[in-house]
């Protein structure tokens, strides 16, 4: 038994556990070759602790971690006494099984939690299923950026504090602090591109006789692949097994710890921070290789599960796959069968931890609800960037058995549009925002702008990271959450509504321009409204009759209220509302008076 020691509630527990065999990472041929053939430490070697505590009686997973290395990272729930006991799926492996230790746990204190809210514990549901807060109750509104490529040589780690303008020789943590001040609290982040180097060649959808991307086998794995290494090199080793493309397509039965070490950094400095990373295991663009060469479903489950395993002690949201472009993969229920694989062998994440995924157009319409989904418990859309897209959330919203829902990938500054850093720009940054929000979205909403959700540093790249990270978009973030936050969490009782806005949707249906969206409580006391650039002046039903609503203009572009006055509702409780301060997009409240 291990001496006690002393650790807060929430904050990650290392167990360290050292096998007295030495394990090999080579490829399965090879190891058979041998003289003795010993289980390989990724693909066949399980361990775990029970993790015993207040309220809490839980096996927790863990992880190969290099060597004869295994690690399970666990949190206190509660406070109070901790004990585990470490076990495995070898029975004879000396040094994983039957270790013991306890730790105590401690609450932190009011004022350490308001310097880090992570310290209020992991994310979940809201009393009505529609919302986020953190464990001990204290809403939560995720602002988000889209890093995917955090974990590679693209977003460059220093081990030194220093700060570094914002440029060529930004760190990590240059950006994060940045992106902080301006009000986010949370990076979107792909864990791994299994084999992603610059291969040269363009983007490619289909063949030339239109047979999809992930039909087309043999052929190149991926296009217009970019250099995602970092210190630790490739998350997975080469040469892999499909034929012709050993060296662009690695093995994925054998992890490459390193590189994931050097990941972990960067996602305990993000909780460090108060941000609460989102990670996706890998983008959708691996999967056809995976199935058609490895083991499916169960190879590709026990990578989710390294993932899980690997970060279920950070505050983090994660998920099995980032699936934001159909076309290049397979059919989402395929994705569901290794994602409940993991939930049905192994549980849900044992502290509580949300599980999500960028989709395209929504979680629910690709993976289903959870009869079919067993491991979804955020839902979020994404990748259709225009604001018809914004129905998916309202759907998700008024689906049975409801799961707060999130923006995922709205509108990208500078991506299809006007380019980035212009007021028109910006205009339609602030159409996802709002429109997403008042849409259902209650969850939150990830920005995201071209130069940084695609890692640009080369030289010949239009909008590099660093450029992008200063565009005005992203300054209005603060200002969406000041409008969010208005009314303290009320926001959380908000139900979508937009039809209650007439006129409502006088523009383009694919566009950015001319749509209004509504969202009230159902007692109707409280109405949040968004107006996009070019709609016309409008009257809205659905209020109290004969009542009076406190009314106040939100200027999204800076933040500024302006007081309207009373607007009073007629015998069938419709209320014209007001022209608009100027030709440009409007937020605005009205608030029951007191009778």
């Amino acid at each position: 038994m291990t001496q006690p020691s002393r650790f807060h509630l929430w904050e990650k527990v290392e167990i360290t556990l050292e096998a007295r065999n030495s394990y090999s990472n080579e490829p399965q041929e090879e190891r058979r070759a041998g003289v003795h053939l010993l289980p390989s430490p990724y693909s066949e070697v399980e361990v775990w602790v029970d993790l015993r505590g207040p309220g809490f009686d839980k096996r927790v997973q863990g992880f190969w971690d290099g060597g004869n290395i295994f690690r399970v990272r666990v949190v206190a729930t509660a406070p109070g006494e901790w004990t585990w006991t470490s076990g495995s799926n070898q029975p004879a492996a000396a040094g994983l099984n039957g270790k013991t230790g306890r730790f105590t746990a401690v609450e932190w204190t009011e004022d350490e939690k308001r310097e880090n809210l992570c310290r209020r514990g992991f994310l979940r549901a809201t009393a009505n299923r529609h919302a986020l807060e953190h464990a001990d109750g204290t809403p939560f509104f995720l602002l988000g950026d889209t890093w995917w490529s955090t974990p590679t040589f693209r977003c460059k780690w220093y081990d030194d504090d220093s700060e570094r303008p914002l440029g060529p020789e930004m760190g990590f943590k240059d950006m994060v602090r940045f992106r902080r001040a301006q009000g986010f609290n949370s990076i979107a982040i792909i864990a791994a591109f299994p084999h992603w180097a610059n291969d040269g060649r363009p983007a490619i959808i289909s063949l030339e006789d239109g047979t999809p991307l992930r039909d087309a086998w043999p052929h190149p794995v991926t296009g217009s692949a970019k250099d995602m290494h970092n210190e630790g090199g490739r998350p997975f080793l080469f040469p892999g097994r499909v034929p012709g493309y050993e060296n662009l397509f690695p093995d994925v039965d054998r992890i490459n710890p390193a590189y994931f070490q050097f990941l972990d950094r960067k996602i305990d400095y993000l909780n460090a921070q108060g941000f609460i990373p989102f990670i996706e295991a890998a983008r959708r663009d691996v999967a056809a290789a995976w199935k058609k060469f490895y083991d499916w479903p169960a190879s590709y489950a026990r990578y989710v599960r390294y993932i899980f395993a690997r970060y279920q002690a950070n505050n983090c949201l994660l998920s099995p796959v980032h699936y934001d472009w159909i076309e290049m993969t397979l059919p989402p229920w395929e994705f569901n069968e290794p994602a409940n694989l993991v939930i049905e062998k192994y549980g849900p994440p044992p502290f509580g931890t949300l599980l999500s995924a960028n989709c395209s157009p929504s979680t629910l319409v690709n993976f289903g609800g959870p009869d079919k989904a067993k491991w979804l418990t955020l839902h979020q859309i994404g990748n259709w960037r225009e604001h018809y897209n914004n129905w998916y959330l309202t759907e998700i919203f008024n689906a049975p058995n409801p799961s707060p829902a999130l923006n995922g990938e709205p509108y990208y500054a500078g991506f299809t549009g006007p380019p980035g850093g212009t007021e028109e720009d910006d205009l339609y940054c602030r159409s996802g925002m709002y429109g997403g929000f008042l849409s259902g979205g209650l969850g939150g909403c990830i920005y995201g702008a071209q130069g940084i959700w695609d890692g640009a540093v080369e030289a010949e790249a239009k909008n590099k990271m660093w450029d992008s990270l200063t565009w005005d978009s992203a300054k209005q973030v603060k200002h969406f959450r000041e409008f969010v936050f208005s009314q303290g969490e009320r926001y959380q009782e908000l139900i979508p509504n937009s039809e209650l806005l007439i006129p409502n949707k006088s523009g383009d249906s694919y566009g950015y321009t001319g749509w209004a969206y509504c969202a009230h409580t159902e007692k109707k006391d409280l109405f949040l409204i968004y107006f996009e650039k070019d709609c016309p002046q409008a009257r809205m039903r659905g209020a109290i009759p004969f009542a009076s609503y406190q009314a106040n203009w939100f200027n999204p572009r800076t933040g500024e209220w302006g007081e309207v006055g009373d607007l009073k509702a007629d015998v069938v409780g419709m209320i014209a509302l007001p022209l608009f301060p100027s030709n440009n997009d409007w937020a605005m409240t009205l608030a029951l008076r007191k009778r």
